[in-house]
């Protein structure tokens, strides 16, 4: 199965405290979510592979540790993805983005594909797939397809919290894709939010109800 990687780093934890908060306002809860995912961005591209390539420093010629490949996607699934996907591109700014926009049904809480767009060459890069809330994994599933379905390969899924319903529904489809999140709440209520969650990411993230 998949491996679930929970970032504990306390100022990962610490800023996500403050999403969580009610009373947090929509510009506050907007620059939290692009600093949380550029701390994130760091444990998801640990392991990128390194070789040793010759530089001349001002001072000696040297054998210097060097990315081996930067071919990087980030896939942002519309909306919410947006927001991990702007803190993201500070650290990597060279990176490919592709866009995959995904509601979800309010009656059957199945995921509705209305928008694709990704690189063509994906089956060459590794593609991170962002969307902060990861509740019921109906969307997850279906981004994850669709995205195997253009090619990829290597992929791995990013979110900011995660419901244990959303983790298995992905692990049973996808069990070769790695999660990274910042937590794994206690579960879903009967309207397919994450309890206790932070609410709906993108309502927050943009102001909208």
């Amino acid at each position: 199965m998949a491996s679930v990687n929970v970032i504990d780093h306390p100022l990962v934890q610490h800023k996500l405290t403050l999403m969580r908060r009610k009373e947090t306002s929509t510009a506050s809860f907007r620059r939290l979510l692009s600093e949380i995912s550029t701390l994130l961005a760091y444990e998801v591209t640990r392991d990128l592979p390194l070789e040793m390539i010759p530089i001349e420093t001002p001072l000696a010629k040297i054998d210097a540790p060097n990315l081996s490949s930067k071919k990087l996607c980030l896939i942002s699934i519309l909306r919410a993805g947006n927001g991990l996907l702007d803190g993201m591109l500070d650290l990597i700014p060279s990176a490919r983005v592709g866009h995959l926009g995904l509601y979800r049904d309010p009656h059957s809480l199945q995921a509705v594909e209305y928008y694709c767009k990704l690189p063509l060459d994906i089956d060459e890069r590794l593609a991170i797939v962002l969307d902060p809330m990861l509740a019921t994994g109906h969307s997850a599933v279906a981004a994850l397809n669709r995205i195997k379905h253009y090619g990829a390969r290597s992929i791995k899924f990013v979110c900011l919290v995660a419901a244990p319903e959303g983790i298995k529904t992905l692990q049973d489809a996808h069990p070769d894709v790695p999660i990274y999140t910042a937590a794994v709440d206690s579960h879903l209520n009967e309207h397919g939010y994450i309890v206790p969650g932070l609410g709906d990411a993108g309502d927050r993230l943009f102001g909208t109800k």
